[in-house]
């Protein structure tokens, strides 16, 4: 299987602006590509590993990956579907682009690393205007998707003007690292198609650029990839645990399950087409989930944290969590509902930890038999919870029902 048959069986191409083209560079020779990242917070999504894992494939093939994070993009945004973006400060933007260049880093230590505030800020806006701005017609812009769907409720031209960066960035590094290939994600594609004219507009019509786009990832359902009930799902630890990471990939409808290991794992074709078969002939054993969970979270944080999350995930399966380390516990904490105190009752618990939204409520649960701390039934409803119980004197786990777990953190 060539290179851009795997993209294609991987589900990374959507649109390609010359495909005779783009079979010979990726498949006969060995060239530049880039992918742009903008430094809109100070970490990455989850959302943005189709797009990594992508990178990490191709240069795989032997093809040199140029990572060019937005430091000046950043600063202008791109339009969203509805309504303008809060503008970033330069500190801010540059802040964040040292945080995400680092991120993007672990996975793809031989790229080469470029932000565009580096050549975008020294051009000045006669320059922009006469060397740039000439180059593109209005009509052409207003025809863009990205445009299209925010001329109902306006755009500033501060955002209308993106694709004329983001086209700058590319002509930009073909011009002087002679980069032949920009990929992007689907939303992207006006902009992505920008850069393309631009690049023949200045360079002529028998430029040797391609540009390709990758769907987006939505769940079988149609809403979006990458969010949880709390939120975005982040590669940055502190935001979003290895457990809750994995968590969210170990719960995977089995519909899902055959694009995202396609799409965010490097498996070969082989393993992930028996995985997928497992899934079809014994979907409850849930092995492509347990893969995919597993695969996920060692290329976001490593083999050890992928350990650490497995445990987690064991113990408040098994409910047995004399085993689990305090770093574990910690991780824990970060994937689960938890209160900090010195002590407190456990019908008081129960509701602050929203496990219960009454105290008449409550008491049914430990009537029932339905409360559990650190695995031991509570029937009693005056039992206060103090770490003289805690593990490490610091944590006790609180258990509603069979899959119901918080933490109360000892002071």
């Amino acid at each position: 299987m060539t290179l851009y048959d795997e993209l294609v069986w991987r589900g990374f191409v959507k649109d390609v602006s010359n495909e005779e083209k783009a079979k010979q560079l990726l498949n006969e020779d060995k060239v530049k590509f880039y992918c742009g990242f903008d430094p809109t917070g100070q970490s990455l999504t989850v959302g943005h590993l189709v797009q990594i894992v992508r990178i990490m494939l191709i240069a795989k093939y032997g093809h040199h990956p140029v990572v060019l994070i937005g430091g000046a993009t950043g600063l202008i945004g791109d339009p969203r579907q509805t309504s303008e973006r809060k503008l970033l400060t330069l500190e801010q933007s540059l802040e964040n682009a040292e945080k995400i260049k680092k991120q993007i880093g672990r996975f793809q230590k031989e790229a080469t690393f470029v932000n565009n505030n580096d050549w975008i800020s020294k051009i000045d806006m006669i320059s922009f205007l006469r060397d740039y701005g000439k180059n593109f017609n209005i009509n052409y812009m207003l025809s863009k998707e990205t445009v299209q769907a925010r001329l109902e409720t306006g755009i500033s031209y501060t955002e209308f003007s993106y694709m004329i960066i983001q086209a700058i960035d590319w002509l930009h590094l073909y011009q002087t690292i002679d980069c032949k290939i920009q990929f992007g994600g689907s939303d992207q594609w006006g902009n992505i198609t920008t850069g393309l004219e631009l690049i023949r507009k200045t360079v002529g019509d028998k430029h040797d650029a391609v540009a390709m786009s990758s769907p987006l990832l939505l769940k079988s359902d149609g809403t979006k990839f990458g969010k949880s009930e709390s939120g975005a799902l982040w590669l940055d630890e502190t935001l979003t645990s290895p457990y809750e990471l994995y968590q969210y990939f170990l719960n995977t409808a089995d519909d899902d399950v055959a694009n995202y290991l396609k799409m965010l794992t490097l498996l070969d074709k082989e393993e992930i087409e028996l995985l997928i078969q497992s899934s079809i002939e014994k979907p409850e054993e849930r092995l492509a989930q347990k893969r995919l969970a597993s695969e996920v979270t060692k290329l976001v944080h490593g083999e050890e944290q992928l350990k650490q999350a497995i445990n987690v995930s064991n113990s408040l399966f098994s409910g047995e969590f004399g085993s689990l380390t305090i770093d574990e516990f910690k991780m824990a904490q970060k994937g689960l509902d938890s209160i900090e105190k010195d002590e407190i009752n456990i019908l008081d618990a129960l509701i602050e930890l929203k496990l219960a939204q009454s105290k008449r409520e409550a008491r049914e649960f430990v009537k029932n038999g339905a409360v559990l701390i650190n695995d031991e039934k509570i029937t009693d409803f005056d039992f206060v919870l103090s770490k003289n119980i805690g593990y490490y004197n610091t944590y006790a786990v609180v258990r509603r029902g069979k899959k119901k777990f918080a933490l109360v953190v000892f002071k």
